[in-house]
């Protein structure tokens, strides 16, 4: 037996790992907040989480006065709060694929001379990340932190085209009945031609086209987008499209 005055043992490194329990129970409330999509109760939360309702109740009230998770609408559902955005769009921006399509963007909007967006998958859905204003001036009411709808932008269509069903069906449900093409018609054409293009759906009057940049196993980490005013952006022999292909191509490694 070691006497008092002898030095401790050295760590196990084969020993597991203890964190602290409580952080670990506070991320899985925000983890099944992040995968719920929609706002959810406090059923809903607690049963993502495998808690007893009561247990989640409290670590959601220390996250909301954290600022991690608010409480929304008449039904006082939780959701994501601003601090939770904020760590994820941090956590984004030091995901390589992202920021070397941030890195080009400047670039790619002066030589098309389009404005050029860069938008990722997060919890409200389709987010903007980085803008680059076109040579010509084009006033929107897109900003950085903005959501693009899934089925009425073409941004949004190419998520829609390469994220599973499961990560965008609450989106869907949100906006609602499409018009004439029906989904499976959007995905297929998406993921052929390898873009999307939208003419004045989301803003009147603002053409935009979109492309994925896609890893290796084809998850979209990013969406790049351009918009302008010119209605024949959209077509498929346009040196836009040709140029937001390549080098969407370029970033990705799919």
């Amino acid at each position: 037996m070691p006497s008092p005055g002898d030095a401790p043992p050295p760590p196990d490194p084969d020993a597991p790992r203890r964190g602290v329990q409580s952080v670990g129970v506070a991320v899985d409330v925000l983890a099944a907040l992040a995968r719920g999509g929609d706002a959810m109760t406090l059923g809903e939360v607690a049963a993502a989480a495998g808690l007893a309702p009561a247990k989640a109740h409290r670590y959601l009230a220390s996250l909301i006065e954290k600022g991690l998770v608010v409480q929304q609408g008449r039904a006082q559902a939780y959701g994501l709060g601003r601090l939770a955005a904020e760590i994820g769009l941090a956590a984004l921006s030091r995901i390589s694929l992202v920021n070397e399509a941030a890195d080009g963007l400047p670039d790619l909007a002066r030589r098309t001379g389009l404005g050029a967006l860069l938008s990722v998958w997060g919890a409200e859905g389709a987010t903007i990340v980085r803008i680059e204003r076109s040579q010509r001036l084009i006033t929107t009411a897109l900003a950085l932190g903005s959501r693009l709808p899934l089925m009425n932008s073409a941004t949004g269509h190419c998520f829609f085209a390469h994220l599973p069903p499961r990560l965008t069906e609450g989106e869907r449900a949100r906006e609602g009945a499409l018009g004439a093409e029906g989904a499976d018609a959007i995905a297929a054409r998406v993921r052929a031609d390898g873009f999307a293009a939208v003419d004045g759906q989301f803003i009147p009057g603002l053409a935009a086209i979109a492309a994925p940049v896609l890893d290796a196993q084809g998850w979209p980490e990013a969406v790049v987008s351009l918009i302008g005013v010119d209605p024949t952006l959209t077509e498929v022999t346009g040196p836009a499209i040709a140029a937001l292909k390549a080098y969407a191509a370029g970033v990705g490694t799919g």
